[in-house]
């Protein structure tokens, strides 16, 4: 399609948007309404929302609009799975430049669609709004299949720590990207496209997870969340970390330790939780430390000692985190 969101108009490029979803039957009622409706049999409703701001978590440089509607969606989507919830629905609101040229939005809203297909979830409406920077909001609903959520307080001593998912693939995927390259492909797409294993987070429920997180900020940093929620120490063995040899080569060919990325390193959307000692596993999920009384204060620590290099991201901290770039320069 031609021309720019401006000369389409506001109610153009809702049709255009809309007419690029498709339902599911937790969406009762989509867009077309003054609001949606969607089906919440549990009688709860699990909801996460986030927003991404170009040059802050996103560049069209490096990005495809499709690309950064799978990165929206599964972003929030994540979070959804990690307190144990089944996605149902997800809503939209978009700023975008009237000069824009329509097609960046109706990609992006094909990215959306399709990565709500791969979680099973379905788009129930959302807003269109001009401004001068891109900016992508989603909210993710969820539904909770009569279980309880999954919080990040109920780690205890004793406990095993387990992760499924990809560790430090974004950030390595970063490190290529900010330095002119396109390869290795992997890691890049890793970057571009986060593939989160929605179905562990119930399946992680139903096995008995006491505590459950998505990876957005970083191992370090999100088990930390739950290290201080649950009042506890949450030791990690960096021999369990897998460290791929492709992870290796990027490391070393830029001068970055790659433990460095697989423990600090954001937008994996792995999902990590702690489970009783006795369990046995679900498939794809890798044991990678243990859950310990707090020496002092709650925290987590590598081979029993502080990890103290920088990582981790904290959105008023300082610029250029590996899972959130900024302009180039």
């Amino acid at each position: 399609m031609k021309g720019t969101v401006g000369e389409l108009g506001e109610f153009g490029l809702i049709r255009e948007l809309t007419a690029r979803i498709s339902s599911t039957p937790a969406v009762r009622l989509g867009p077309g309404d003054d609001a949606a409706v969607v089906a919440a049999p549990d009688r709860r409703v699990v909801a996460s929302t986030d927003i991404l701001l170009e040059g802050r978590h996103f560049r069209r440089d490096w990005s495809t609009a499709y690309d950064v509607g799978r990165k929206a969606a599964a972003q929030n989507l994540a979070d959804i799975a990690a307190m144990g919830a089944v996605p149902t629905a997800v809503l939209l609101g978009l700023v975008v430049p009237a000069e824009l040229p329509v097609t960046w939005p109706t990609e992006l809203m094909d990215g959306i669609h399709d990565e709500c297909r791969a979680a099973g979830a379905g788009v129930a409406g959302g807003d269109v709004v001009r401004g001068e920077t891109i900016t992508v909001s989603i909210t993710a609903l969820g539904d909770l299949k009569g279980r309880e959520p999954v919080t990040r307080a109920g780690a205890r001593p004793g406990d095993l720590v387990a992760v499924i998912g990809w560790l430090g693939w974004s950030a390595a995927g970063h490190a290529v990207l900010s330095r002119g390259f396109r390869s290795p492909r992997a890691f890049v797409e890793a970057h571009r496209r986060p593939e989160p294993p929605y179905a562990a987070g119930p399946s992680g429920a139903e096995f008995g997870a006491t505590a459950m997180t998505d990876i957005s900020d970083g191992l370090i940093a999100d088990l930390g969340h739950i290290a201080r929620a649950s009042k506890v120490r949450i030791n990690i063995r960096s021999v369990a970390l897998d460290v791929p040899a492709q992870m290796s080569d990027i490391g070393s060919a830029v001068g970055v330790d790659p433990l460095q990325w697989v423990l600090t390193g954001g937008e994996d959307h792995a999902i990590v939780a702690t489970f009783p000692p006795e369990t046995k596993l679900p498939a794809r999920w890798r044991r990678i430390g243990e859950v310990l009384h707090p020496s002092a204060l709650p925290r987590v620590t590598v081979d029993d000692a502080a990890w103290d290099q920088a990582g981790g991201w904290d959105h008023f901290g300082s610029p250029g985190s590996p899972g959130n770039p900024e302009p180039a320069a």
